[in-house]
């Protein structure tokens, strides 16, 4: 199979890889299209030290079932020809994380396009193991398949926030991981939502999901925040993740609040404490989501919501891949997402 390839940091190559089988337990899926991920341009540059070269990343992915292994049981539903997209977190099913629902806590898992040894979604050909696959409805657009994994990452991130329909929700970032918190609190009931992004075109784009966008570059975020909430926040999910982001978060939240982190832009951040302290603030940390929120959030794709349409900017294959990733983390493609499509 033809598959790209981090053959160096700042470097993709497609290259040809053994083809992944249906082995015991296994389905193997033909890639219709996997997203590029702010996780897969830091790794494609090395900032974060959680990719690897030589290995194939990608882990926003949806595809139809190529081949189902021996093993696989009936009751998972899946047939070949099926579109189906992928939980990428593989946990060991058994442990007391597992068991309890939480398998993003399983402390032996591994992530499909983290892992270096997973031959993973940007390429042809994909095997995962049959509980990670989750099937989806013919009748939606295949595209927003791929759109199911950030999904439920802001879905599972205001839901870590505790957040429902009386909260004034501020999301800080615009970008996909924003956006897709501001889709998973409507969802949760929230009406009072507003995000906070300095990039223009983002800023229409969350306008078109129907949330109101402020722009916090030119200073006065807290009274922008409470103008369009009709009152300070209640929650503040960070989508950004960097020292600057959690300092504009202390800045807009009352005493009291909750501040939900799920931004990964730095690997560390300088957090005021007295900040938390004394103004007895909650903060909290949301990484994934558990297997019942992604299929969740798979259900809720597979309705086709008007909104996924608007998420998608730009596709491009797997040749050009390697100039959308250049592109994209050197700040010269303005899209919000773009699907790389390994078949076209």
């Amino acid at each position: 199979m033809r598959a790209l390839v981090l053959e160096d940091w700042w470097k993709l190559v497609v290259a040809a890889r053994p083809d992944p089988t249906a082995s015991e337990g296994r389905v193997l899926l033909q890639v219709h299209a996997t997203g590029i991920c702010g996780s897969d341009i830091h790794g494609f540059t090395g900032e974060t030290g959680r990719r690897r070269p030589g290995q194939v990343m990608g882990h926003e992915t949806v595809g139809r079932i190529a081949a189902i292994g021996p093993g696989v049981p009936d009751e998972l539903g899946l047939k070949a020809g099926d579109v189906a997209t992928v939980n990428p977190v593989m946990s060991c099913g058994h442990c007391e994380a597992c068991r309890s629902g939480n398998n993003q806590w399983c402390p032996t898992k591994s992530i499909v396009g983290v892992d270096p040894s997973v031959s993973s979604a940007f390429a042809e050909l994909l095997a995962v193991p049959a509980a990670n696959v989750v099937p989806l409805p013919g009748s939606m657009p295949v595209d927003y398949g791929a759109l199911v994994e950030p999904l439920a990452v802001g879905y599972h991130a205001v839901r870590r926030g505790r957040v429902g329909p009386p909260d004034r929700l501020l999301v800080i970032g615009g970008g996909p991981i924003g956006q897709a918190c501001a889709l998973g609190a409507q969802r949760q009931g929230a009406t009072r939502i507003t995000v906070s992004e300095p990039n223009a075109a983002r800023r229409r784009l969350v306008e078109a999901l129907g949330v109101p966008a402020v722009d916090p570059s030119g200073g006065g975020l807290a009274s922008s925040v409470t103008s369009a909430l009709g009152g300070p926040p209640t929650v503040v999910v960070d989508a950004v993740g960097l020292s600057a982001t959690v300092d504009a978060a202390f800045e807009v939240a009352p005493l009291g609040a909750t501040i939900v982190l799920v931004g990964m832009g730095a690997v560390e951040l300088a957090v005021r404490a007295y900040e938390v302290s004394t103004k007895e603030r909650v903060v909290v940390g949301s990484f994934c989501y558990t297997a019942d929120e992604f299929r969740a959030t798979a259900r809720w794709a597979g309705t086709a919501p008007a909104a996924l349409g608007v998420l998608i900017e730009d596709r491009t294959d797997l040749d050009g891949a390697g100039a959308a990733f250049t592109e994209l983390a050197r700040g010269q493609n303005p899209a919000s997402k773009v699907l790389v499509l390994p078949q076209s």
